[in-house]
């Protein structure tokens, strides 16, 4: 049971280092890059093994059964924004934060089709780092200036590369978990 805060703890923490304390992470530099990229694939191990063994984890509420079309179309559609964010896309010219507001869509997403605590500290502590990310980055830097329009052809891709994505994760998430995708 504590594996899972404590890798919700180990990835958001090093991600939040360089907004709560700028000075300190560019001491490190570069090695401060690679201290983040350890303790977060450290903290998504935790996560994963602390999900996975809080089978036991008590309900706190019952979702209805069409919350997971709903849910779909959230990752679908938070998926589409990560993709966007390194292609510049439509997804990244109307929103600063593509890649957070993916996070969040994905978390709520969750949150909507899993009423139990485990699945409420894993999603909701996520979904409040990406919140909290959004927040300090826009204090720190309050301009910001949306990327050039890109092509339609590269926003055809960007939609059809999280349609693959999507898809895929689908397939892996049925293959370790539960079926995303209805019966």
């Amino acid at each position: 049971m504590f594996q899972l805060p404590i890798g919700l703890a180990a990835f958001g923490l090093p991600h939040l280092w360089k907004r709560v304390s700028p000075v300190t992470r560019g001491r490190w530099g570069d090695p401060g890059k690679g201290v983040v990229a350890v303790l977060s694939i450290a903290g998504i191990w935790l996560m994963a093994r602390g999900y996975g063994a809080w089978a036991e984890a008590p309900q706190v509420w019952f979702p209805a059964p069409w919350l997971r079309h709903l849910n779909n179309l959230l990752v679908l559609v938070g998926f589409y924004f990560f993709v966007a964010s390194g292609m510049g896309v439509w997804g990244a010219r109307v929103n600063r934060h593509p890649q957070l507001t993916g996070v969040i869509l994905w978390a709520v997403a969750h949150l909507l089709v899993n009423g139990d605590a485990a699945s409420m500290v894993l999603f909701g502590g996520l979904l409040a780092w990406a919140v909290a990310e959004i927040v300090l980055i826009n204090r720190a830097l309050p301009l910001w200036a949306p990327p050039p329009r890109p092509p339609l052809g590269k926003e055809v891709t960007a939609v059809v590369v999280a349609l693959v994505v999507y898809g895929v994760v689908g397939y892996v998430h049925g293959w370790i978990g539960p079926w995303p995708f209805g019966t």
